[in-house]
């Protein structure tokens, strides 16, 4: 598939990059600062705004929900409380779709489990995210395909053989997939990026796109990733990265974001055509720092020339030097003084 729609959405293996600004649990449970960043992130030129949706209460096990949770990132005292605190409720979720839709970006949310989907369909969202974690979660991804609507799945901590099974449950119902890769490390330091991973997925999924959801540091990897041919990147969003979180500290702020923004928006002007061209903006530095023949010293006409007699300086205008051998040995027809820019028009 060369591209697939949703919402007032394209994803196209033509470009340009779809951007996607990951909130997830940034907003540390406040709609306020949920509805600012989505702002915020919108005037950075983001394509979408991305949350996360958990039922936590059938999504972990009864001793994970009640195990002791007490850190200086927690916001209870049980893990269970914790993500509870995070949690939106339908309410909330109605007013952030609509603050995504006023603010004309896409509202996208990772769903983490069955209830969660049901949640998010009645919901009207218009496709869904899948987490690392459940690349190998094939009721999940079975589920969620069967609602038509476009996937975009991380593979982190996965094998290739993984990123197939998990790529043949979806397309069985749904053809408007992406894989993204991505490596299951919060943060991932550089040297663990592997972004040819990207290439080895262009190979082994000719049909589908490929994108990449990145967990490192600055905006270098999202613009490598883009030149691989990942045509979409997702990266995590803060408005402080000192807020109490664990995401945080890899998560880009406004700046950040504005300028990963920025640079994959002038891949796309830089890139340019293919064919070599002259502007018409070169002439005059070119002609200010390249070079000329210029008479040596004085010259008087019926001179033979030799080396001697040409010096080799700037500006230009005048023959190259690398019309040097056709200079040389030629006979002058006028005088010319010290610096005389030389002409063919001079020569017997």
């Amino acid at each position: 598939m060369e591209s697939f729609s949703f919402g007032k959405s394209t994803v196209s293996k033509n470009g340009p990059c779809y951007i996607i600004a990951e909130i997830g649990n940034n907003h540390q449970g406040d709609l306020k600062i949920a509805l600012k960043m989505i702002k915020t992130a919108a005037g950075m030129g983001v394509n979408a705004v991305k949350f996360q949706k958990r039922d936590n209460r059938t999504l972990y096990t009864k001793s994970m929900y009640n195990k002791p949770y007490e850190n200086e990132n927690s916001y209870g005292s049980t893990y269970g409380e914790h993500r509870d605190y995070l949690e939106f409720c339908w309410d909330k979720y109605v007013e952030m779709k609509k603050c995504a839709e006023d603010n004309d970006v896409e509202f996208m949310c990772t769903a983490f489990d069955f209830k969660s989907v049901d949640f998010l369909e009645q919901l009207g969202i218009t496709s869904y995210k899948v987490a690392s974690g459940d690349v190998t979660n094939t009721p999940l991804l079975e589920y969620i395909a069967q609602t038509k609507k476009p996937m975009f799945v991380s593979t982190g901590g996965a094998t290739l053989e993984e990123i197939r099974v998990a790529y043949d449950t979806v397309t069985k119902y749904n053809d408007r997939v992406c894989l993204l890769h991505c490596v299951a490390g919060y943060p991932t330091e550089y040297e663990y990026l592997n972004l040819n991973t990207i290439n080895i997925l262009k190979k082994e999924f000719p049909d589908t796109l490929i994108g990449y959801s990145g967990h490192d540091y600055g905006i270098l990897a999202p613009v490598v990733a883009y030149m691989l041919g990942a045509v979409v990147v997702e990266k995590h969003f803060t408005l402080n990265r000192a807020w109490k979180g664990t995401d945080h500290k890899f998560s880009l702020e406004p700046t950040g974001l504005y300028k990963m923004t920025r640079d994959l928006r002038r891949v796309d002007v830089s890139i340019g055509n293919g064919k070599k061209v002259v502007h018409a903006f070169e002439k005059d530095p070119i002609s200010k720092m390249s070079k000329s023949l210029y008479a040596s010293r004085k010259l008087q006409a019926g001179r033979v020339l030799t080396a001697d007699d040409i010096s080799i300086k700037s500006p230009g205008g005048g023959i190259p030097p690398y019309k040097m051998e056709e200079v040389l040995g030629k006979m002058l027809k006028i005088n010319l003084p010290e610096e005389a820019l030389f002409s063919f028009d001079y020569f017997e």
